[in-house]
């Protein structure tokens, strides 16, 4: 089969598109033709190297955490699926391998495609959809009437996160440049807040929930926001920033510890309780939200759909940081 793979860590021209061996199916996987894969900027740190004292891989390693395909093989022990099935994954990050035309996954992981979407949308939910929903479902618990502010409404993450805030009844505030102010309308924010132009800490106050995904001196801000009691979500670590200065292993070290300085500190000056959500691999709760997508109330958004032989654009394209949604990438 064909799968874009890196031998070594670093820019996205490491990234090779070659022919490797089909996997197979393990006695509790599901093996799916690939139709489409996304990148997400997970891929682009695991690519760089940024999170390798985290994520150890024996290179080369088939790159890529999203998928929407076809069922082709079960293993002997599957139970909830059947070959010829519609599926979308987003697997563990020990198991990759999404942007090659195979890839094998365990069932826990995986949920049917909602019908309603194809298979190019469908691949840009699974990774962004899961860190929503854990995030403004588990984390913060958003309730109707609240207020939620959601950073990078434009983003893969954040065009999701509007969508899915407004479905769950709050009133939803979230930044993004000006270009993008009238979509992020479109998804259903009620403010949006041009970050060139304004300070969100300056027009916010009181809100009930942040999903906090820039990270940095940006923690602290949004903290500012919210009123007292109320609950964050980070879903961002700072350990790649931590890692490019002090090192895989030092970097990280701080990385945490500034984590577990900012929670403590969140909690005793206004009793916020923050949360860190690492995207679930869990195909129930992917079943959730894609029963949701299903229903109208969240549809993923594709910036734009490359071919497999372009995935060191499509990383090049997530790293600049101006996508709208997710970068697609059409395998079949």
């Amino acid at each position: 089969m064909r799968a874009a793979r890196f031998h070594r860590y670093g820019e996205a021209d490491v990234l090779r598109v070659e022919e490797v061996a089909d996997p197979a199916a393990g006695e509790r996987d599901v093996l799916v033709r690939v139709r489409a894969a996304s990148v997400n900027p997970i891929d682009c740190k695991i690519r760089s190297g940024a999170q390798r004292a985290l994520i150890h891989y024996r290179l080369p390693q088939i790159t890529g955490l999203d998928v929407s395909g076809e069922v082709v093989a079960v293993g002997s022990r599957v139970t909830r699926f059947k070959v010829g099935d519609a599926v979308i994954s987003s697997p563990t990050h020990r198991r990759p391998g999404t942007c090659a035309e195979l890839v094998a996954i365990d069932e826990s992981a995986v949920a049917l495609k909602p019908a309603r979407i194809d298979h190019l949308h469908a691949a840009a939910l699974p990774l962004a959809g899961l860190t929503a929903w854990a995030s403004l479902v588990d984390a913060t618990r958003v309730r109707a009437g609240q207020r939620v502010f959601i950073q990078a409404g434009a983003g893969g993450v954040g065009t999701i996160a509007i969508q899915l805030a407004k479905h769950l009844g709050a009133e939803v505030a979230t930044t993004c440049s000006a270009r993008n102010a009238d979509f992020a309308r479109s998804l259903g924010a009620d403010r949006v807040i041009d970050y060139h132009e304004e300070k969100y800490e300056d027009v916010l106050d009181e809100v009930d929930a942040v999903l906090e995904s820039i990270g940095g001196e940006a923690n602290a801000r949004s903290l500012s926001v919210l009123k007292r009691g109320g609950r964050m979500a980070l879903v961002v670590s700072g350990i790649p920033e931590a890692v490019k200065a002090h090192g895989p292993y030092a970097g990280v070290a701080r990385a945490l510890a500034a984590q577990a300085a900012f929670i403590g500190r969140a909690w005793w000056q206004k009793g916020v309780a923050v949360k860190v959500v690492v995207r679930p691999t869990d195909g129930a709760m992917l079943q959730r939200l894609a029963d949701v997508v299903q229903s109208g109330a969240v549809t993923p958004v594709v910036d734009a759909v490359l071919p497999l032989e372009e995935i060191a654009e499509a990383h090049r394209r997530v790293e600049s940081g101006r996508t709208r949604g997710k970068i697609v990438i059409q395998v079949a």
